[in-house]
């Protein structure tokens, strides 16, 4: 009679790091508390686009969408041909100013988390941004769009705000079965609906 063996388990949720210490002990230490990015928002801001929480190289570099495999900036490019798209630091300041005169502006649903890596589905024990004083103080806001599914969960407390909520694909590479083609003609639907084209 052969020997039967349990079926191979999957790797644990990385909700912690397993660390070994000296002598070859292991502990588990929970992530550390991840802070987002400020809103880039000012007086003209019409349309809030709002992610999940930065990933690894945006949080890095202080910037939205830094990492060169996220299509938002060429999705904007595209809309907006005029775009100042450099990968400079200067250029990334440019762009900034540049969403703000055309009336977008960005923030995430999540002001911190704890997360390993820069998936949505490693985000653990989130904090909400508050979505309610932003607008107070930004008055001009008329909608809000949810780019990705992790921020479209959150769509309740925006809604919350009485304006369009919009929900936008992602442009994270991981949303690999979008094409390029197919996330410009949603993000330009919702922008023509926002007024902003």
């Amino acid at each position: 009679m052969s020997e039967r063996r349990p079926p191979p388990q999957p790797p644990e949720a990385p909700d912690a790091l397993t660390v070994t210490t000296q002598g070859d002990t292991q502990a588990r230490v929970p992530p550390a508390r991840l802070l987002g990015l400020p809103p880039l928002v000012d007086a003209r801001t019409r349309l809030l686009v709002l992610g999940s929480f930065p990933s690894v190289r945006s949080l890095a570099q202080q910037q939205y969408y830094a990492h060169p495999q996220n299509a938002f900036w060429r999705i904007l490019q595209a809309i907006w041909p005029s775009s100042p798209y450099t990968e400079c630091a200067a250029g990334y300041e440019n762009r900034c100013n540049w969403l703000l005169a055309r009336g977008l502006g960005l923030w995430d649903v999540y002001a911190s988390c704890e997360r390993q890596g820069s998936l949505d589905s490693a985000i653990r024990a989130p904090q909400h941004n508050d979505l309610v004083a932003l607008h107070a103080r930004n008055p001009a806001l008329c909608a809000i769009a949810h780019n990705g599914g992790e921020s479209w969960h959150h769509a309740r407390h925006s809604a919350a705000l009485g304006l369009p909520i919009y929900r936008l694909p992602s442009t994270s590479p991981a949303n690999a079965s979008w094409s390029f083609e197919r996330k410009l003609a949603a993000w330009r639907e919702v922008m023509t609906a926002a007024g902003l084209l």
